[in-house]
């Protein structure tokens, strides 16, 4: 198993991000759940939250025009890796520019992704080994496996000049993704690199079982470019096995079909691949044909791999011709650049830019880890923040709570102390009011008793009085006599009203004294 130690820190990242990601979300829950109780809060909170998803739905919604412009660049790029390789790194970079700019970090993947396999049609693969592990490391990050799976078929196909086991290596990653997600295109891709390192294996039956499996499922996903590929690589079987003439009629084929589709880096392999078939059949001229078109397009598609092998090519026809001075002088112009050699220095620059790659890829992933802690820290100080200006609120609320319930208690008391006043008032009233009810009662009955006692003593002596004047008019008494009699009535008279008013002010006394 390849990366191991890298699988293991990526777990551990993960991991340390899923605890810290789940104490915010505690944080979190506490807070809202103290919030919940106090509705004048809540209102505030809402409120603050609406304006935040706002602008964050604003922002997305401006945000998607431009993930889109990535994926379009990508696309492109990706595409264009058989025509223009350049144009694939051009437009790659692009795509990781825009992406980078817009914290796009699955775009950021794809474009590390295309822009290896546009350095790998270069020729240039300890550039596109760098990219790759790069485009690796973000696809962890992610947990994209689908995208971690076409990387490693990237990877393997990288290695699979060079080092078989290596390839295979990454091929069983790429291939576990694959049937896991039953990813078809992924599936038919391993299918035709597994048939690349069966044939350099010189393990023909096999490349051919793989071959036509890869070409059937590519048949069925209708994907014209890979299939160019497809039936090249059968030629090569065929030609391998010695079947010329089917060798030819895929191989010319694929040559229409690349040419159509203007794919540069493919038509040079196919005429080198004619070329070779025409060679072996003795055919010089039609050899020439193709091996100087070949060269045309590997100097096109700027393959530096592409135009050394036409020039081992051309040895070969030079000597198959017997033009052996012409033959020894490209000889020597090759002899630095010899096969073996060339596979030694690059299996040597892939296996230290890997280390450096490793290395690079560790420093960004702890400064990741750094950054990451950094932004979970800052956001648990806000939420700490916020939960410390909640708990004040709460506890402000509380104490004007309590001094109002205080105050309320104070003011009932007071009300139950005024209620108990009253009712005190309210009974003394009471007890005035049937003091001064019987009062009224003896009063009136005095009265009463006034009023006959007058009828009775008073009207007597008046009466006499009155009789005496009607005498005394008549002549009927003598004068003095009557005056004496008239005095003692208004003296008796006196008498009466004086003994009536003691007996009104006398409260011992209940009533009238009436002679018989």
């Amino acid at each position: 198993m390849l990366i191991t130690k890298k699988n293991k820190k990526s777990f551990f990242i993960k991991k340390n991000h899923f605890f810290a990601e789940k104490k915010i979300y505690s944080v979190i829950f506490i807070t809202f759940t103290i919030i919940k109780r106090n509705n004048f809060l809540m209102k505030k909170i809402y409120a603050i939250l609406f304006f935040i998803i706002t602008s964050i739905t604003a922002h997305g919604q401006g945000r998607g025009t431009d993930t889109t412009e990535v994926k379009r660049l990508n696309a492109n790029g990706f595409k264009a890796r058989f025509t223009n390789a350049n144009e694939t790194v051009t437009d790659a970079n692009k795509a990781l520019q825009l992406a980078v700019k817009l914290k796009y970090n699955s775009g950021i993947a794809e474009a590390y992704r295309v822009m290896g396999v546009g350095e790998f049609y270069l020729n240039r693969p300890d550039t596109a080994i760098t990219l790759y592990f790069q485009a690796l490391d973000h696809f962890k990050n992610l947990n994209d496996e689908r995208g971690m799976g076409t990387v490693y078929n990237n990877i393997g196909n990288l290695y699979q000049m060079i080092d078989y086991d290596k390839a295979l290596d990454y091929f069983k990653l790429a291939n576990d993704i694959a049937v896991k997600y039953k990813d078809k295109e992924l599936i038919a891709k391993l299918y035709l690199n597994m048939g690349n390192i069966y044939n350099r294996q010189n393990r023909y039956p096999e490349a051919k079982k793989s071959y036509k499996e890869s070409f059937r499922l590519f048949t069925e996903l209708k994907n014209p470019t890979i299939l160019v590929q497809c039936l090249q690589n059968l030629g090569v079987i065929y030609f391998n096995l010695h079947e010329i003439d089917t060798a030819k009629m895929l191989l010319t084929d694929a040559h229409d079909r690349a040419k159509n589709m203007d794919m540069n880096s493919s038509i040079a392999t196919i005429d080198m691949n004619l070329t070779d078939i025409y060679i072996a059949e003795s055919n010089f001229d039609k050899a020439g044909t193709y091996m100087e078109e070949g060269k045309s397009y590997a100097a096109l598609s700027k393959n530096d791999k592409d135009i050394s092998d036409y020039n081992h090519i051309a040895y070969e026809l030079e000597l198959k011709k017997k033009n052996y001075e012409k033959a020894l002088n490209i000889l020597i112009k090759i002899y630095q650049s010899d096969s073996t050699a060339y596979k030694s220095t690059v299996s040597t620059k892939l296996t230290l830019k890997q280390k450096e790659t490793d290395r690079i890829i560790q420093d960004a992933v702890d400064k990741q880890r750094r950054e990451f802690n950094s932004k979970i820290f800052g956001a648990l100080m806000i939420m700490a923040i916020l939960l410390l200006a909640v708990i004040g609120l709460l506890i402000n609320n509380v104490r004007r709570k309590a001094t109002t319930n205080a105050q309320l208690h104070e003011l009932n008391s007071e009300i139950s102390r005024q209620k108990d006043n009253l009712d005190r008032i309210n009974h003394h009233l009471e007890e005035i009011i049937d003091e001064r009810t019987k009062d009224l009662q003896v009063k009136n009955k005095k009265l009463s008793e006034y009023s006959s006692y007058l009828s009775h003593q008073i009207r007597g002596p008046i009466a006499t009085l009155k009789g005496l004047m009607n005498l005394e008019k008549e002549g009927l008494v003598d004068k003095e006599e009557c005056i004496k009699m008239m005095d003692k009535c208004v003296s008796e008279i006196d008498e009466k009203i004086i003994e009536m008013s003691d007996m009104l002010h006398d409260p011992g006394k209940t009533g009238f004294y009436t002679p018989n």
